[in-house]
């Protein structure tokens, strides 16, 4: 019975997969089968969570052939990251016909993206205020238990580290094992190492012009064989996400969301709170929030299943270029800046939150504008190389927690609902990006209005 129950709930899956199939050959738009996705596997997830629970081994194995489908999608994006930050950061360089703006690109991403941070981190401040959970406790179970002593010795390999090291740690010593992403920081070694490349190309241009001319051609090839592969890739997108929010739904612990509601909502509410200010932003550089939060939707829904703000890397850069009209330099840019830097929900809420609601027990007044000065601070200086993908807020918050002196099992009380809150948070790390590409190619005048305000000029996984 248990089997047959198993290749029922597969066979109903994989009759899900070939709808969607159906309606991809039925030309329906890419954005509309992404919503239709999501909205399938809250459905079926939920009713197999209802039906038979998250620990029956009839979900369990079921769930084994369902992730085969999500996860894959997610290893294929992952698989792109690397290439893709190395060729659109020096493609970026041998693009601009103007080599000055490269600077102020970088320097109003990057200001974008902290400056974001920092105020994400007082909303996490006061989140925990407003909902009066500084101070707070919460049960220790078995997991809980387990995983404060894993937050332990991970903490002992980074209360060593202190932030000009961690700042050391950027700089890539092997590029090539950058490239295979060896360590936490390789995304942003190999930024580096790309800025550097693009960087010496720009020297070559000015003293050897055929030498440059022919390294331009090899990128701009590169290019354009990589972002194929984005679009063959992107095509999978409702396959991915469907079988990502089944699983989701499917394993979501119920009694642990009830019994930490108040985090949850706090969490919810701060990071709400941040995409406010992300409209804000924008409307100051006239650009319609609405209109922006429609376009974005494929690649932020697929962030929000996904929880891998590097695996939406591909979707992020080709939805600020062909539906926010952002010029390629800039979207390449605020895309893999974005991944490491910054990111409001992984590292800015989550740990001035954590660090705001244990303050207390060590007799520490979370009302001392000295102490919230401090916290902002640290939030922001070690946003710097948080990894995109799932684990960058528990590395965050235990870089924030350390140098607060602060305990850190606080990262291991609230594990039961991670995946829900990381959910959220990952969708406001990627529109964090976004926002920073649409704020810095308004700022250069780069930005193609005509594309952002056409309802049709959306992303696309078959162009």
């Amino acid at each position: 019975m248990t089997t047959l129950l198993t290749v029922v709930i597969i066979t109903i899956f994989a009759a899900g997969l070939y709808g969607f199939y159906h309606i991809q050959h039925k030309h329906l738009k890419f954005s509309t089968r992404v919503f239709t996705g999501l909205f399938a596997g809250i459905i079926f997830g939920g009713a197999l969570q209802l039906i038979f629970g998250t620990e029956d081994p009839i979900v369990v194995t079921a769930l084994d052939w369902i992730k085969l489908v999500g996860n894959g999608y997610v290893a294929l994006l992952q698989m792109l990251i690397m290439p893709l930050v190395f060729v659109s950061i020096v493609s970026a360089f041998t693009r601009m016909k103007e080599s000055g703006k490269i600077g102020k690109i970088s320097f109003t991403v990057l200001a974008t993206l902290l400056a974001t941070t920092a105020v994400s981190a007082l909303i996490g401040i006061a989140m925990v205020l407003v909902f009066n959970l500084d101070g707070a406790t919460f049960t220790e179970g078995a997991a809980e238990t387990a995983r404060i002593a894993e937050i332990v010795e991970r903490q002992a390999q980074v209360e060593n580290l202190s932030i000009p090291q961690q700042i050391l740690s950027f700089i890539p010593r092997n590029v090539f094992a950058d490239l295979a992403g060896t360590r936490a920081t390789s995304t942003i070694g190999v930024v580096i190492f790309s800025a550097f490349m693009g960087v010496a190309y720009l020297g070559v241009k000015r003293k050897s012009p055929k030498e440059a001319e022919f390294f331009s051609n090899l990128i701009e090839s590169l290019y354009k064989v990589v972002m194929r592969i984005v679009t063959l890739v992107l095509r999978l997108t409702p396959y991915g996400v469907f079988a990502l929010m089944t699983n989701v739904l499917a394993t979501s612990d119920f009694q642990a969301i009830i019994n930490l509601g108040v985090f949850i909502l706090a969490s919810y509410a701060a990071l709400f709170l941040v995409l406010v200010v992300h409209s804000l932003v924008l409307a100051g550089v006239k650009v319609n929030p609405i209109t922006y939060f429609k376009k974005g939707f494929p690649a932020l829904s697929f962030a929000f299943t996904s929880r891998s703000s590097a695996g939406t890397l591909p979707m992020n850069i080709e939805t600020q270029r062909r539906a926010l009209g952002v010029d390629e330099a800039t979207a390449n840019f605020a895309g893999s800046f974005g991944i490491s830097i910054g990111q409001n929900g992984c590292a800015g809420v989550y740990p001035a939150m954590l660090a705001t609601m244990v303050a207390p027990t060590v007799g520490i007044n979370v009302f001392d504008w000295q102490f919230i000065l401090m916290l902002v601070a640290v939030v922001t200086i070690s946003s710097f190389g948080v990894a995109g993908v799932g684990g960058g807020a528990t590395f965050a918050s235990l870089i924030v927690l350390g140098a607060m002196n602060l305990p850190v099992a606080i990262v291991g009380l609230v594990i039961s609902v991670e995946p829900l809150i990381d959910m959220a948070r990952t969708l406001v790390n990627v529109s964090d990006s976004m926002v920073a590409g649409v704020v810095t190619s308004a700022r250069i005048k780069e930005l193609d209005r005509s594309i952002l305000e056409d309802p049709n000029a959306l992303i696309s996984e078959n162009e």
